[in-house]
């Protein structure tokens, strides 16, 4: 059998019917590729491949992809989607999203287990399932039925701007394992299917604990690597850079350019690069409601481990949503079993050696204090925010977002910094804060928007209304301007339906948006400021930002931190009007052959990829004039069952969950953390 099916390689023209196109034009190249221009306006432009034949029988194949190029100026994020019937975006699909510098080829291949259809299990609280149970499980990590594939989509999502790319070399290939060599499951044999240690049973891999034994011997071993590979012999105490140029020392870390490249600095006045990992600390907890049978020896079952169970007070979506679940940390049990008496101070000692080792110099953001406030490595800190009222007509994934007119945002603000008085604040190992994670700014006139449907006693709609009064000489004037029919301005403050939105009235939102924004960063800026003078404002994490709240971060923050979630940031454009430094406040790559259900939001094939992806991304951000660091999401991977937040079961720790660290990212992690600096110093760079 071919190891490889080409689906389609456009030397001829599509047949009639089975091209769609969505928001797009197409064209064949001379070479042989089909050309895509994607238009801006709509949320998902793209094309639609249909099978010929109306399916197509893959079941033989591993993967199935294509080539990209980026014919445009500007970095490009394309996505391709493998249906079945009924697919939605969500069920029956598989789709994979990959950014592309400008001129950039790169293949997008989606790896995947074909469902059988013999089997059904009741499996829910996780975002990837295991591939071997596949029946009617729906969303299952990288799992389809190859058997009838119907369709393929590129496409993008929401553009702003036109772009081009070319797509060849649609194929499937790779050698599946015939189905005689996978485990023979059934609904009696299945359960339970999580052990002790909370590994999946049902599969082995490299560096899988199975007993007491295996965490011994792991732990001497690790105390061995760690005495000869203590970290780079050119780290001063803060991980900063002693053999290179020596600069103002101040008595705490700071920003300055150097070499026309952004770095940071340490209290003793060298450069300095923040290599970091997120979650420092055992974060393996998994609710454990409903799911009595899936455990097996469980460890909560044990007097030695009852101080591993907590509660969930917050579930963003999922099967647990509206509920507040029981759940255990496997990965504690396991640092205790690991560890012995004192096994929180040994643990503790052991995160610190390991980061220096593997070449880390940041503890960053979610992390356990207890680790950070012994002053070994700096560390990002961050301020909670608890109490202010939301801005009611606003919309997000993690929630809506705050009023920042009332005086509660503030407030929330001030009390979170209260509870860094004593500890990091003043602490000339805490780099500085970040304060909120990933909020929903929506476009450049959605939390306008959002206050225009508010209740009418929220503040934003009493600011927007006095801004509105302050412009129009009454309510006929912005009837006339906006083509609405508000009786009065009573009525408008009232109103909570939503409103049609011509050129005029998203011009005034605009600008009321700007301001709101504005008063959001200052309003954070000077609460931190006039606490902690002496540490840095890094920033809110931006995950889905517009290009004005990226562009006013840069006139508060005195770092702006992104969340990018790709394989490469060299070419990363920061849409502010300024030079400013930024930092990379979350990435990860994760695979599916060490026990795990789902790889995160970047997969990659193995270990081994997942070793050479972190390392080039490491080495894209040194090469950026801009970026003064990276941390990875996270230290320990998440719970094989799922976290009780949101359902993440992904493999994107340093370590797993039985406190293993994966060697292969850890020599990645050493190969770019020992000459981080040199690298970073001698790497052409060029304005971003």
């Amino acid at each position: 059998m071919a190891d490889e099916l080409v689906l389609y390689d456009f030397s001829a023209p599509v047949p009639v019917g089975l091209l769609e196109m969505r928001e797009t034009t197409t064209r064949l190249t001379e070479e042989g590729a089909l050309e895509i221009v994607f238009q801006p306006g709509t949320a998902w432009p793209g094309i639609t491949l249909k099978a010929p034949e109306g399916k197509w029988d893959l079941r033989p194949y591993q993967r199935i992809g294509l080539d990209i190029r980026n014919t445009g100026a500007t970095a490009a994020r394309v996505g391709f989607r493998v249906d079945n019937p009924g697919a939605d975006g969500g069920k029956h699909c598989l789709q994979q999203m990959i950014e592309i510098i400008p001129g950039g080829m790169q293949r997008l291949d989606i790896s995947y287990t074909s469902t059988s259809g013999e089997m059904t299990v009741d499996l829910f609280g996780m975002r990837g399932y295991p591939v071997e149970v596949n029946g009617s499980m729906r969303g299952g990590q990288r799992t389809i039925d190859a058997s009838n594939v119907i369709q393929l989509l590129v496409f993008m999502a929401s553009p702003k701007e036109s772009y081009s790319i070319e797509i060849d070399n649609i194929k499937a290939a790779g050698t599946a394992a015939p189905v005689a060599d996978r485990p023979t499951l059934t609904k009696d044999n299945f359960f339970p299917f999580i052990d002790t240690y909370g590994q999946f049973i049902h599969r082995d891999w490299p560096g899988k604990v199975t007993g007491p034994e295996d965490l011994e011997a792991r732990r001497v071993a690790e105390e061995q690597e760690l005495a000869a590979k203590p970290g780079p012999a050119d780290w001063n105490k803060w991980g900063g850079w002693a053999a290179g140029p020596q600069l103002a020392a101040t008595g705490f870390f700071r920003t300055e350019k150097y070499a026309d490249k952004w770095w940071l600095v340490d209290p003793d006045g060298r450069l300095f690069i923040s290599h970091g990992l997120d979650c420092v600390g055992e974060s393996g907890s998994t609710p454990i409601d409903d799911r009595e049978t899936w455990f097996q020896d469980f460890p909560g079952d044990k007097e030695a481990f009852k101080n591993c169970f907590g509660r969930q007070g917050h579930v963003v979506n999922g099967y647990y949503k509206g509920r507040t679940p029981k759940l255990f940390d496997f990965g504690r049990a396991n640092n205790m079993r690991k560890y012995g008496d004192n096994w929180e101070a040994k643990s503790s000692d052991v995160a610190h050696r390991r980061l220096r080792s593997w070449g880390i110099n940041t503890i960053a953001n979610w992390s356990d204090s207890d680790i950070y406030l012994q002053k070994r490595t700096p560390y990002f800190a961050n301020v909670g925010t608890w109490g202010a009222k939301v801005l009611e007509g606003s919309v997000g994934y993690w929630g809506k977002f705050s009023d920042v007119y009332d005086p509660s945002f503030r407030q929330a603000i001030e009390k979170g910094i209260a509870q860094q008085r004593g500890k990091s604040i003043g602490d000339p190992w805490c780099i500085g804060y970040f304060v909120h994670n990933e909020l929903s700014w929506g476009d450049v006139t959605s939390l306008a928007v959002g206050a225009l449907l508010s209740p009418p006693e929220q503040a934003a709609k009493i600011e927007l209304l006095k801004v509105l009064q302050a412009q129009y000489a009454d309510i006929q004037a912005l009837n006339a301007a906006w083509e609405t029919t508000f009786a009065s301005w009573e009525v408008m403050s009232a109103n909570r339906d939503e409103v049609k939105l011509n050129d005029a009235a998203r011009k005034d939102l605009r600008v009321f948006n700007r301001a709101f924004i504005e008063t959001y960063f200052r309003t954070v800026r000077d609460a931190l400021k006039a606490a902690a003078p002496n540490q840095l404002y890094a920033g809110c994490r931006f995950a889905w930002v517009n290009d004005d709240a990226a562009d006013i971060a840069g006139a508060y923050c005195d770092i702006v931190c992104y969340n990018l979630y790709r394989r490469d940031v060299s070419s990363f454009k920061y849409p502010g009007s300024r030079d400013v430094p930024l930092i990379i406040g979350e990435f990860h790559f994760g695979a599916l052959d060490r026990g795990m259900f789902h790889t995160g939001l970047v997969p990659v094939e193995s270990q081994e990829a997942r070793a050479e992806a972190y390392k080039n991304y490491v080495l894209g951000m040194l090469r950026h004039r801009n970026f003064v660091g990276c941390h990875w999401f996270k230290y320990m991977d998440e719970a094989t069952t799922g976290r009780g937040l949101d359902e993440e079961n992904y493999q994107i720790g340093f370590i797993d969950i039985a406190d293993t660290p994966y060697p292969e990212t850890i020599a990645a992690s050493r190969e770019v953390g020992y000459s981080l600096y040199e690298y970073r110093l001698k790497a052409g760079s060029k304005e971003k």
